[in-house]
């Protein structure tokens, strides 16, 4: 009872703090799973990659039914993340288990970044007004009612050869850490194709769920998939998902990331100490 309690608190905490910083609940729960419960690491990526299937399509719906992700550019650049998530479990498997804590700490270094400097940017900085002839053939262009605004953004999506090989990237980082590296993902439709930032929030939602599906099959026929881990540990996500989105309705949600960042580059430094210490 004690441990089941102890695996649902973890859950809680990685829902809470991922939701707040934007990287998921699994970029948090795996550090504490592998830190302070002492669960191999591969065990403890392969059981949060499904956490991450779990909250991804709760997020994902909701996004849908508000018309704010766009199924076009989420389907078009879902090949990309599925084929990056199976060369990430290849990846997996090939590194060693000093380099794969190392890896892990310096992308949860790196992984707030955007999130802290795009809070305080404009929406609409990078939004094109032209497409290339392949974003145009695949109809990669959209429209949705921003609340705040209250007005209808239209928007169209360009580069699209640059975001599919960029989303490929995200998508092995994906498969080697059983995170849903929604940071990166948004970077590409933000920065490179030039998608308003909720929209690629939201469409990054809905396509972590079918990343992490590709690299969670792969998982639970590897045997890296502890079923008690996660029937425990999702419901503490969904809750602590929950949880913090109404603390973001009322507090300062800058302030809070700031915070929360703090706590994730504590867990990327106790990530990379341990894969040092197990180097020597």
């Amino acid at each position: 009872m004690l441990e089941a309690i102890i695996l649902f608190t973890v859950g809680f905490a990685g829902g809470f703090i991922g939701a707040l910083t934007g990287l998921g609940g699994a970029a948090v729960s795996t550090p504490i799973l592998t830190g302070f419960l002492d669960v191999p690491i591969r065990v403890a990526i392969g059981s949060s990659i499904m956490i991450t299937i779990a909250s991804s399509s709760a997020g994902g719906a909701s996004y849908l039914a508000r018309g704010l992700a766009n199924l076009r550019v989420g389907y078009s650049l879902a090949i990309a993340t599925i084929v990056g998530s199976m060369i990430g479990v290849v990846l997996n498997l090939v590194l060693p288990v000093k380099a794969l804590y190392i890896v892990f700490g310096l992308i949860l270094l790196v992984a707030p970044l955007p999130g802290l400097i795009r809070s305080s940017g404009s929406e609409f900085v990078r939004i094109h007004r032209s497409q290339d002839k392949i974003s145009s053939l695949l109809g990669l262009k959209g429209s949705y009612y921003d609340e705040n605004k209250r007005m209808n953004i239209e928007y169209k999506a360009s580069k699209y050869p640059q975001a599919f090989i960029a989303m490929t990237g995200a998508g092995a980082i994906a498969g080697l850490l059983g995170i849903g590296a929604g940071a990166f993902k948004v970077l590409s439709m933000d920065y490179i194709m030039g998608l308003p930032f909720k929209v690629s929030t939201a469409t990054s939602s809905f396509i972590i769920g079918l990343t992490a599906s590709a690299a969670g099959i792969q998982y639970v026929i590897l045997g890296y998939t502890d079923p008690i881990i996660v029937s425990l540990l999702v419901p503490g996500v969904i809750a602590g998902s929950y949880t913090s989105s109404i603390i973001l309705n009322k507090l300062p949600s800058k302030t809070l990331r700031i915070i929360f960042t703090l706590v994730v580059w504590t867990l990327a430094l106790q990530m990379i100490l341990r894969g040092l210490q197990s180097a020597a």
